[in-house]
């Protein structure tokens, strides 16, 4: 039996976030060793295990796994969260990138200067109901089921899931006008493994603050 994933990452959710969540929703128990300060993340390059310089960082199956996307893939595939062949497959991986987008825009928010947070957050809010929720609602409207791609859980519906969340927290009734996915937040956040992640005390992280913006200006020298 091999050992639990190693997430090697910020006290934070950055990039490593949407891994924590595919993992959880699959089930899968994991640790974390937190880079806290500018050593740390030196100490990891100096020791050869970033392959390109770079958390995060997934110990697992015995590799030291680099680049958020292809972990995310080889999660999503070792746990039968990517479709049933390559036509799903490829509806997962373009639904998965249209919140991937959304969720770049929110992440980067807390490190933008104070005197664009405003107009960025009005982007994001207008990005999120003109550009992406529209596409995850229309496609539940249109086949009529509980999930995104083949009626079954995949990496698309916990990745939406997510990003409503995280929507929410700029704005908590984004989702006004859109009946269904009020209804797939409901279904998916029951799902018991998720719910079990939802619950405080799990290792979801909290909204990155002002405070945690300063400890990972100090380690990435940004």
């Amino acid at each position: 039996m091999a050992g639990k994933p190693k997430l090697h990452y910020t006290k934070g959710r950055g990039k490593m976030e949407s891994i924590r969540w595919l993992l959880a929703a699959a089930g899968v128990e994991f640790e974390e060793e937190f880079i806290e300060t500018k050593e740390d993340l030196e100490k990891l390059r100096n020791d050869g295990v970033l392959l390109f310089q770079q958390v995060p960082m997934v110990e697992i199956d015995g590799m030291k796994m680099v680049q958020t996307r292809a972990i995310l893939s080889y999660i999503a595939a070792k746990y039968n969260l990517y479709g049933k062949d390559l036509k799903e497959r490829a509806w997962i991986d373009m639904y998965v990138e249209g919140t991937t987008d959304l969720m770049g825009m929110i992440m980067y928010l807390p490190f933008q200067p104070a005197d664009t947070k405003e107009k960025n957050l009005a982007l994001i809010i207008e990005r999120a109901t003109t550009r992406y929720f529209p596409v995850y609602e229309k496609a539940l409207k249109d086949h009529g089921q509980d999930y995104l791609v083949g009626n079954k859980l995949s990496w698309a519906d916990v990745h939406l899931l997510e990003a409503i969340l995280m929507t929410e927290e700029c704005k908590p009734d984004v989702l006004s006008a859109f009946p269904l996915l009020q209804a797939f937040k409901g279904r998916i956040s029951n799902i018991p493994t998720i719910k079990k992640f939802l619950q405080p005390g799990s290792q979801r992280k909290p909204p990155t603050d002002e405070k945690f913006v300063a400890v990972v200006r100090k380690i990435f020298n940004i």
